[in-house]
């Protein structure tokens, strides 16, 4: 019965005999107000916990959680990573997998040190930045654990993991020492990325390029060995000052220049101008000339390779007694043609290859020049431009080397160069000594030699690579690459809150003290008992003795946050949460993170285990994109393009944020705004109103009593459900590679055409006129039956608020997420084909009957009566559904002729119309008890039934 009573129509005297259905499921989700209770009472149930016990024994899913920071609001990126993280482990819990979620929170680190400092001022002392920061991170996971909960997350909620519970903390220093004994850690000095703003070092996955407005400088080196240059010339003597003339962007190391670099294989060039005699690469004379705005002609030429160690003096000799050194040459492949001058000035504290070229060729660690802070000034003693912030002292440079008369030439250039992404402020490479994890081959400290693998860190984590798999699939190529281009890990940092590097240096030699693997025991025991705080109070006496401790300094470095959250694998899945690994392999199934984790998380994790196991922590890596607004645009307060996930729900509902991230390709950027949320709430509202006539149609359907057999049940009632098996099918498929869009898009179709449009209109009739006990409502029932408990399951994983709403009128469990995918009864393809075939000429007959009313000469499909002429195969296949075909198409009377093809023919029915069913036939009135209604009407209610075999 496809149309509605008119609005003023009056009411039928036989309405009251119609199998009306009705469901305490409301047309309104009333999403914001009932969501709330539904958090409410998975926390008070402990729904999670029963999960588990419902799970006991079956085969383990793990997601491990990537833990967010324990800082600010969640945002809309936060929910995108919380809910798909909740979507994949619902999916398993459904497809019947003792699916694991405990969520997690990175507690220490310099982003709460900033934020303490901002309350409380700079400089704490240790222990109150230490107590400050646990009390700080504490309020803000209960906040943040608030939010997410809201989201309709499930998971171990009231056992989270912290990295800074003390067993945690401990935990990590059991994993420091195990790299060390593997032999990965070593101490050096080396240039690593420092942050001025941090105060600390920071890791090649805590920087991001952004453009920079910088100065480059041509800068004239005097030469002091003029003999030695001009014999490397071919030349008896030099006609005038020689000069060695470097570029660089970077005026700020120029007074820490301790040497020159050239390139071996390069001729250079001795060129005569009014300036002097200038040494530059024979490929770039022209342009250099040109920039300076000179004239000049090459005298000799020599390949780089000649002037190996010839001196020069650095450029302000003459200006500062402080500056009077020598700058010798030293040869190094970078140093190229491509721009410049092909000759590069060479800091050492302040660039790795400047670094390595200098230690190379003998310069000793003592001797290297570091005249800049940690705080970004020159140290205060230093010549001309002591304590002054580098970036500041840039134009004061550039005027003492005009002043001075060695610079040639200057001008502006924006550039890509390293910044923080914190504070997104530039930093810059410098020397310190500091504690790395080796990649390559080395030495580390306190190595075990019987635990010392083979194979080099890089060549352990390019390995465990190849053994995990990824989605999207690019990721693995972005990893690989990370991994095989990445220098040492400099896992130290100078801030107070995090977990302690427990070291005591000898005071004259720096050798760390020999009973170092025993204090990271003692260390790690401190720890579990008392947190970082204890071992901020443990004396060198009280760890080494009286005698021992007056020799030695007892560090003050903490490790990086990326080794926090790098090792959870072992100080959480193995410790303090041990149930949430597998007992062989890698400990979880999953690591789902946003796309920048490949530098990060994933990076640390992957590094950690490589270095301790000799494998990848996980079996795969999931990445997703960014959120930006619907113009594609990344978001930003400054913008006003920001989405609240606080505002979505308290408005529309979290099932909202819920379904649009499931419709969302996550692989590329998810963009968000008004107009997007518009179109998922209607989205919801057809699902939830496909829902809803799927409930009130089975709410007098008792499974134990009333289903019929599949074998018994009529034709298409047979079909829906093969339908509804195949489409389960392609969708399990989906959610065992972790992809939702598809599903959601199956869901959709699924509810507006196979359903709404097809199978449920055609089976209105047969649900409100037929006998209410009848086999042939009792048969579509049971078919209504399983596709909704299919369909509840299908949709549970991203719509969790409505399965649930809608499980507890529906289902016996207490919660659907206790429940496994259904087994859907199916009949064979042919089946599938031959309705497949069915529908498309109901489509072709609907058509024609729209044209039809749309000329007025029909007012519904029940007052059509249609004529059908088919070629052969089709006339046999419509003509098999007997006088059941005219409830297919919905129409009063279908005649079926033979033809040659499908010709429809449509013209308005001259018989009655029934009361009660509304189908116009010629037997209403037959009987005279009822004269407004039909004969199959009469013979439901008061006979034995219509006879329905197909439909």
């Amino acid at each position: 019965m496809s149309e509605s009573a008119p609005k003023n129509a009056p009411a039928s005297a036989y309405r009251t005999t119609l199998n009306i259905p009705d469901t305490p499921f409301p047309m309104r989700g009333d999403l914001p107000k009932r969501e709330p209770l539904w958090v409410k009472e998975w926390d008070e149930q402990g729904t999670y916990k029963k999960l588990r016990d419902a799970r006991r024994g079956a085969p383990k899913f793990i997601l491990h959680d990537g833990p967010p920071y324990a800082n600010g609001q969640i945002h809309i990126g936060h929910a995108v990573n919380k809910i798909l993280k909740d979507m994949i482990v619902k999916a398993r819990q459904l497809e019947g997998f003792d699916a694991l979620y405990t969520p997690g929170w990175d507690c220490h680190g310099l982003p709460i040190e900033n934020a303490i400092e901002k309350l409380h001022g700079r400089n704490l002392p240790r222990d109150e930045m230490q107590a400050r920061g646990r009390a700080f991170a504490t309020e803000q996971i209960a906040q943040q654990m608030v939010d997410f909960k809201r989201l309709g997350v499930l998971g171990e909620w009231d056992n989270p993991y912290k990295t800074m519970n003390y067993a945690s903390e401990a935990g990590e220093l059991r994993a420091l020492k195990k790299v060390m004994e593997r032999g990965f850690v070593y101490r050096g000095l080396k240039p690593v990325y420092w942050c001025f703003d941090c105060g600390s070092s920071l890791a090649e996955f805590e920087i991001e390029y952004q453009d920079k407005q910088s100065q480059t400088l041509d800068v004239m080196f005097p030469a002091a060995d003029p003999e030695k240059l001009a014999a490397a010339f071919g030349l008896p003597a030099l006609s005038k000052p020689a000069f060695a003339v470097i570029w660089t962007t970077t005026a700020w190391t120029i007074p820490a220049n301790q040497a020159l670099n050239v390139n071996p294989e390069l001729e250079y060039s001795l060129v005569d101008t009014e300036r002097g005699l200038l040494v530059v690469a024979s490929a770039l004379v022209e342009k250099c000339l040109e920039r300076w705005g000179i004239a000049g002609r090459a005298v000799a030429t020599a390949k780089g390779e000649k002037l190996d160690h010839i001196n020069f003096r650095h450029p302000l000799a003459h200006v500062d007694k402080g500056y009077d050194r020598l700058s010798p040459v030293y040869l190094a492949d970078y140093a190229t043609a491509e721009d410049g001058t092909g000759i590069v000035h060479s800091s050492p504290a302040y660039g790795v290859d400047d670094f390595q070229s200098c230690v190379a060729n003998g310069l000793k660690y003592e001797d290297i020049l570091n005249p800049v802070q940690g705080n970004g000034q020159y140290a205060q003693d230093f010549p001309l431009f002591g304590g002054q912030p580098i970036w500041k002292a840039v134009p004061v440079i550039i005027d003492a080397l005009k002043v001075a008369g060695r610079l040639m030439g200057t001008s502006g250039i924006t550039h890509s160069y390293p910044h923080c992404w914190r504070h997104k402020s530039p930093v810059i490479y410098r020397a310190a000594a500091q504690w790395f994890v080796r990649m390559d081959e080395g030495e580390g400290v306190f190595t075990d030699p019987a635990q010392k693998p083979a194979k080099t860190l890089r060549q352990i984590a390019l390995e465990a690579i190849e053994h995990t798999r990824f989605y999207p699939e690019n990721g693995k190529a972005r990893l690989r690459d990370m991994i095989a281009g990445r220098p040492d890990w400099c896992i130290s940092r100078q801030r107070s809150w995090g977990v302690p590097i427990p070291f005591f240096l000898h005071q004259d030699s720096g050798e760390l003290h020999p009973r170092t693997m025993e204090i990271i025991d003692q260390a790690a025991d401190i720890v579990e008992r008392g947190g970082i705080e204890a071992w901020s109070r443990v004396t060198a006496e009280e760890i080494l003795g009286a005698e021992d401790a007056k020799h030695y300094t007892k560090s003050t470095d903490i490790l990086e946050v990326w080794f926090d959250s790098g090792s959870t694998f072992w100080h959480v899945m193995r410790g303090t949460h041990a149930g949430m690994h597998h007992d062989e392999g890698p400990e979880a199934d999953l690591y789902l993170e946003g796309h920048d984790q490949h530098r990060g998380w994933f990076h640390s994790s992957l590094l950690l285990a490589s270095a301790i196991f000799g494998r990848a922590p996980y079996r795969g890596l999931l990445t997703h994109g960014f959120t930006v607004d619907g113009q594609g645009k990344k978001m930003s307060k400054s913008l006003g393009n920001t989405v609240s996930p606080q505002q979505v729900s308290g408005k529309l509902g979290a099932e909202i944020i819920r379904l649009w991230c499931a419709a969302t390709d996550y692989s590329g950027d998810l963009a968000i705004d008004d107009k997007i949320l518009a179109r998922v709430v209607d989205a919801y509202r057809r699902i939830r109103n496909t829902l809803r006539f799927l409930l009130a149609n089975v709410s007098d359907f008792d499974p134990a009593t009333d289903a019929v057999p599949f074998g018994e049940m009529l034709e298409i009632d047979r079909y829906a459900l093969t339908r509804a098996a195949e489409l389960q099918q392609d969708i399990l498929a989906h959610y065992k590679v972790y992809e939702f869009h598809p599903v959601v898009a199956r869901l959709q179709l699924y509810c507006s055409e196979d359903l709404g449009g097809f199978y449920l209109d055609v089976l209105k009739d047969r649900l409100y006129t037929t006998a209410a006990k009848s086999p042939a409502r009792r048969s579509a029932q049971t078919a209504l039956y399983q596709i909704t408990h299919a369909m509840l399951r299908w949709m549970a994983p991203f719509l969790s608020f409505t399965a649930e709403e809608a499980w507890k009128i529906f289902g016996q469990s207490e919660s659907i997420y206790l429940e496994t995918y259904q087994t859907i009864p199916a009949a064979d393809e042919a089946l599938l084909a031959k309705w497949e075939r069915l529908r498309q000429i109901r489509d072709a007959v609907n058509k024609e009957i729209e044209n039809v009313r749309a000329a007025g000469t029909v007012g519904s499909s029940l007052q059509a009566a249609v004529t059908l002429a088919a070629a052969p195969e089709d006339h046999e296949l419509l003509a098999s559904l007997g006088d059941d075909l005219k409830f297919v198409f919905i129409v009063s009377t279908i005649t079926l002729v033979a033809g040659s093809a499908l010709q429809i023919s449509v013209t308005a029915s001259s018989n009655e119309k029934c009361e009660r069913c509304w189908h116009y036939r010629a037997d209403v009135g037959a009987d005279t008890a009822h004269p407004t209604l039909c004969g199959r009407c009469t013979s439901n209610l008061y006979g034995a039934g219509e006879p329905r075999a197909h439909a």
